[in-house]
């Protein structure tokens, strides 16, 4: 081999294995840093194993895979069987282009027209929700089913046709001869389909997301909806135990399939089914002899279907049984990362409020919780049909949009008493004016995270930092265009909900005079560069700039500061219209309004409380620290005057075309 093929070699398994690599050194990383490695230990195996939520969609997602690949293989071979008997050209042809659809059609399309489809026939038959584990299950199987046919079918091609009439002019029946002559050729065709589809099914990301319903999480649509913060390195721990184990299985699957061994095993095969066939023939001549009324093969093929749906009967029959029916149900639909949820030593805030229900109303109640990652992924999801949720956690402008749209009810606020601990200054703000949709939930502010070892201080203070030639190529922006532009608007002083077009324009201009400065568009990227000092200057969330302070490296020196003119934010919970349960979901309102319970979300989500019960609690204060308090809690004349003056409002369909058209100028021109 060439020195420069060898160099070639190298570079790409060095380019297939170091993330991988890397994802393996970070998983044993003592801070939560994905980008600083500060001490080796397990503590994330540690948080991994108990977090409930993680390991949960953990086992969704290996009992969608297996159910998905099972049913797939079965289906898909029979199908294989049946297109290899046809004997129309033309017929089998159509067959092929019908089974290559589904690999070709993009994920998205697939996922959108199957939730549409489902969305139609739950509300032909006038079913409540759309979607569930078994609209799920059926997408997984159609996307699979594909893989298993185009795995099969070479097999069947490959195979002496003379095999099954062999085994049939011996004596066997021709689903004898299928199960003991065709069965075992076809066998690596069937494996290999089998685990392709288990493989696609657990990856799956696109399709899962536009047809599981409320309940069941997938863990690749559980990491996803972490987006809105960073990441942990628990998801580290697991991707580590799962390269793992299937590499442990593919040097196991490698060493049993030596060529000595598969020749030993051929041998065997063929000596064993010479055997079976022989031991067949006359098992059936005997019976033709005794029995009176011998089956044929079609009543034998009527009994093997009438028994798979006798045990898929007694399946149901059994989880039926198992299924808890006396106990109500709450689905919520929150941010990722959004709530106290055990790790690190936090307190579980659904297993508490289900243990608090039971014993205060002498009944169980079952929490389904749901994440999202954007207002936008919500709303669609709602707007469509396809689910029912009982408590929402939006942003203010999309409850002004939903509250628009009769997507919200009213609340029964004699449900809700731990109301009156919400601040006046949270109250009447412009998204729900009379209080009759919505209570706060959190708050936050806009402010830009520096690092103080690179900056000067006499630089700080105003927007102007962002757009500082002395930081070129240390400065980060927002990736959207909503926030972007946020920042171009509030250092010119201008109206951020402005409909008047010139007002963007100059934004515009301004993003552009900016551009050459920034060395990234982020998102949940900004956590490893600023931790790592990759990056100077980033404007984000106040409460995340504690996450990444936590974790910043020895030589990074995090500091935090709000400009003069910045976005405000509330996020609260509401009650949408298709809920199933109102009553239910105001006690859970009123229940993450209890001081326990608020204070513990309050100190894991690094958010600002509006509930009277957190910030003006002595122990919360002390936890929280000085300089926590301080920026979170900043002593303002008046929240709400800040608040309606600055805070993003929904925009007509109309204006959000048109700033999304000048952020694709920014971003490609």
């Amino acid at each position: 081999m060439k020195l420069s093929s060898k160099i070639f070699t190298v570079l790409m398994f060095v380019f297939l294995f170091a993330p991988i690599v890397i994802m393996l050194i970070f998983s044993f990383n003592e801070s939560r840093s994905l980008s600083v490695f500060s001490g080796f230990s397990f503590k994330w195996y540690v948080e991994l194993f108990n977090d409930g939520d993680t390991l949960a969609s953990v086992k969704n997602t290996l009992i969608l895979a297996v159910c998905a690949s099972v049913i797939a293989t079965g289906m898909g071979t029979a199908a294989a069987v049946g297109i290899d008997k046809l004997r129309s050209r033309y017929i089998r042809a159509a067959l092929d282009v019908t089974t290559n659809i589904p690999m070709v059609n993009p994920d998205i399309i697939t996922g959108i027209s199957m939730m549409f489809m489902f969305v139609f026939v739950s509300q032909l038959f006038g079913f409540a929700n759309s979607l569930s584990f078994g609209t799920l299950l059926i997408a997984h199987i159609t996307f699979c089913l594909p893989y298993v046919i185009l795995q099969v079918l070479p097999k069947l091609q490959q195979m002496d046709p003379a095999l099954p009439e062999a085994a049939m002019d011996l004596g066997c029946t021709p689903w004898r001869a299928f199960w003991k002559a065709e069965l075992p050729e076809l066998m690596p065709g069937i494996t290999t389909g089998l685990i392709m589809s288990f493989t696609l099914s657990l990856d799956d990301f696109v399709i899962s997301y536009f047809t599981t319903g409320n309940g069941f999480q997938t863990l690749p649509i559980r990491i996803y909806n972490m987006t809105k913060k960073t990441v942990t390195p628990k998801m580290y721990a697991l991707a580590t135990i799962t390269f793992f184990v299937i590499l442990a299985l593919l040097l196991l699957s490698n060493l049993a399939d030596s060529e000595d061994g598969r020749r030993v095993r051929a041998a065997r095969r063929a000596r064993r089914a010479v055997r079976r066939t022989k031991r067949a023939a006359r098992r059936a001549a005997k019976r033709a002899e005794k029995a009176k009324t011998p089956l044929t093969s079609r009543t034998k093929r009527i009994l093997y279907a009438c028994g798979g749906a006798a045990a898929f009967a007694a399946v149901v029959i059994i989880a039926v049984a198992l299924y808890d029916g006396d106990a109500l149900v709450l689905n919520v639909y929150n941010w990722g990362e959004y709530i106290s949820d055990g790790s690190e030593g936090s307190m579980d805030v659904i297993e508490e409020f289900e243990d608090w229900y039971e014993a205060e109303y002498g009944q169980k109640v079952k929490v389904n919780y749901t994440t999202f990652a954007s207002n936008e992924d919500m709303y669609a999801k709602l707007a469509s049909g396809a689910v029912s949720y009982d408590v929402i956690i939006p942003s203010d402008y999309m409850i002004a949009r939903m509250i628009e749209e009769d997507m919200l009810l009213p609340l029964n606020f004699e449900n809700i008493p731990n109301y009156e601990y919400i601040g006046e200054d949270f109250r009447s703000l412009y998204y729900d004016p009379d209080n009759l949709y919505s209570v706060p939930y959190t708050y936050g502010i806009v402010g830009i995270i520096y690092d103080a070892n690179v900056v000067d201080e006499e630089d700080t203070g105003s927007w102007d930092l962002m757009w500082n030639e002395k930081y070129a190529g240390q400065i980060l922006q927002f990736n959207n265009s909503r926030d972007a532009f946020g920042t171009a608007i509030y250092r010119l002083g201008l109206d951020v909900n402005s409909t008047d077009t010139a007002v963007w324009d100059a934004a515009l201009t301004e993003l552009l005079s900016q551009r050459s400065l920034v060395k990234s568009y982020v998102m949940d990227e900004i956590y490893n560069m600023m931790e790592s000092g990759e990056a100077a200057i980033a404007a984000y969330y106040a409460g995340d700039y504690f996450t990444m302070a936590d974790a910043q490296a020895d030589t990074v020196d995090l500091q935090f500061y709000y400009p003069e003119r910045t976005n405000y934010f509330v996020d609260a919970m509401c009650i949408p219209s298709c809920c199933q349960n109102q009553e239910l979901a105001e006690i859970f309102i009123n229940y993450m309004l209890s001081q326990e319970a608020a204070i513990a979300n309050a100190e894991y989500i690094w958010y600002a409380s509006p509930n009277s019960l957190v910030y003006e609690n002595e122990d919360y204060i002390d936890e929280m620290g000085q300089e926590a308090m301080e920026i979170l809690y900043p002593e303002m004349e008046s929240f709400s005057a800040l608040y309606n003056q600055y805070a993003y409002r929904n925009l007509s369909d109309e204006m959000l075309d048109y700033i999304n058209t000048l952020w694709e100028t920014l971003k490609i021109g």
